[in-house]
């Protein structure tokens, strides 16, 4: 019965969001499938976090949507988010859904998810509160060298506050709202764990970008982007460094990761 609770709210969510373009067709099947899991197994402090990085994160790019109107041309993807980035961001989340719902015992479950989300707020919120900053970003494997708002790896001082700040709600939430079939005991004691975490896990997501996720080069217009095969332009990119397989996708669940192990270790 609950996972028809949840896969009733979640169409309803997915629909809202799909009409609002948040969300691409295939963005709100995965929405689908991946809310049905958090809501239905997980239960309301579950959807809570996962809402709240989901409505945060879409209402601050639809905000500053104007200021990166320039810097689309730099990114892989649109702000309508497809199922490749659902699942970056939201796929981890629910694999500690799964996981608390086969072993409720654990108290890594409740850690690791709200981690992981904290992680993937905080690198979202840098990304689109970033652009504010009033002086172009440094990159993060050599803070002297300034590089163009929007490229991989750079980070500023804007962009660091922000990302503390989308940590730390998710966090603060994750420590007023945790389950009460966990085995956690000091509550209190989550806020700053959840914060550093995800934090460190956005900050990990810029080094990722810095070195080695995959790259582009636009001839025509003479600009590193994420975009491939084909550029804002029209003209074909070609592989300048990186990965291949290493889209921003994958960073963005390596993000999580990152994240979640670090709380998880340190707890």
């Amino acid at each position: 019965m609950l996972l028809l609770y949840g896969f009733l709210l979640t169409i309803f969510i997915a629909l809202l969001a799909y009409r609002a373009r948040s969300l691409s067709k295939s963005g709100a099947f995965a929405a689908i499938f991946l809310g049905t899991i958090i809501f239905g197994l997980g239960g309301i402090p579950w959807a809570v976090l996962l809402l709240t990085f989901f409505f945060t994160s879409s209402a601050l790019s639809r905000a500053f949507k104007k200021r990166k109107q320039g810097l689309n041309e730099k990114y892989s993807k649109g702000d309508q988010r497809d199922a490749g980035q659902v699942f970056g961001n939201g796929g981890l989340a629910a694999a500690f859904v799964l996981f608390h719902f086969f072993y409720p015992e654990s108290n890594i479950s409740w850690i690791g998810f709200a981690a992981s989300l904290a992680a993937v707020n905080a690198d979202t919120w840098a990304t689109e509160l970033g652009v504010l900053n009033p002086t172009p970003p440094h990159m993060i494997t050599n803070l002297r060298k300034r590089v163009e708002k929007g490229t991989s790896g750079g980070v500023s001082l804007v962009g660091t506050l922000a990302s503390l700040a989308g940590s730390a709600l998710i966090a603060l939430l994750a420590t007023l709202l945790v389950p009460t079939d966990s085995l956690i005991t000091v509550h209190w004691s989550l806020f700053p764990l959840i914060t550093f975490a995800g934090l460190a896990g956005s900050l990990f997501d810029s080094l990722l970008g810095a070195t080695v996720q995959a790259m582009y080069f636009c001839p025509k217009d003479n600009k590193e982007t994420e975009k491939h095969p084909l550029h804002t332009c029209g003209t074909e990119t070609t592989h300048l460094r990186g990965w291949k397989w290493l889209t921003n996708d994958w960073v963005n669940f390596v993000c999580g990761g990152f994240g979640a192990v670090v709380a998880i270790v340190i707890r």
